[in-house]
């Protein structure tokens, strides 16, 4: 329509009339596999309902349930309802889930997966992100999610890595621009989770853009970076 602007007017081939995008390398990626990933501060386990019991006792401390208000479960209202929802989750490919374990606490305080996963159009998803209280605005925290990126652009050559998440969930909104995603938009009331509306802002991050992204969050995980006390010096967002 007249006046309108795309936000990233996408890449086309110059020598195509029409215009067509340009050539890709279209050898199908690899999947995922249910392996562990040993980061500095944090390690991730494939998801097993032997976790259920720590993410239970990890998730107690959120008194308020407000970790849960963005997601498609939760809370839960005892340990065999978390093993029930936990022993189905940890069997699913897609999306595929691991437990976060940080080394500062020795126990299974989250999980995050890959998801939306498509081989054959080199994309994928980091998503279904649940850190418990005690987890949450750690150097863990960001190195759980550092190290399934990585594993999806570099071990398994992904060439779109995309994050999304309701409109109205400012602090995965503030996340996604701490990691380097670039925002692409917002679909508007496109689900419907537990019962309310639902916009889903998109933001991704593509194959050219990852080793600047990379670098700066390595930079920022490196040991000099942080206190004994396990606190930042500097920002990842600065």
């Amino acid at each position: 329509m007249p006046g309108m602007e795309i936000l990233h007017p996408p890449a086309s081939d110059p020598a195509t009339n029409p215009p067509v995008g340009p050539r890709v390398d279209t050898t199908p990626r690899p999947l995922p596999a249910r392996i562990p990933h040993k980061g500095r501060s944090v390690d991730l386990e494939p998801l097993h309902v032997r976790h259920a019991d720590e993410l239970f006792a990890a998730a107690q401390s959120d008194t308020s349930a407000a970790g849960w208000a963005y997601l498609g479960y939760g809370p839960f209202a005892d340990a065999p309802a978390m093993r029930s929802f936990v022993g189905g989750f940890a069997t699913t490919h897609d999306p595929m889930a691991w437990a976060i374990r940080p080394h500062r606490t020795g126990t299974a305080d989250g999980w995050l997966t890959l998801m939306e996963i498509q081989p054959a159009n080199a994309h994928i998803e980091i998503g279904h992100i649940w850190f418990s209280p005690r987890m949450q605005r750690t150097r863990a925290a960001t190195e759980a999610m550092f190290l399934l990126m990585r594993h999806a652009m570099e071990d398994l050559g992904y060439r779109r890595l995309t994050w999304k998440c309701n409109a109205l969930n400012a602090p995965s909104i503030r996340a996604a621009g701490r990691l380097g995603f670039t925002y692409e938009g917002t679909l508007r009331d496109l689900l419907v989770i537990k019962g309310r509306s639902r916009s889903t802002t998109w933001f991704s991050i593509l194959a050219d853009e990852w080793p600047a992204v990379a670098a700066r969050i390595n930079a920022w995980l490196d040991d000099s970076n942080f206190a004994p006390d396990g606190t930042a010096k500097r920002s990842l967002g600065a």
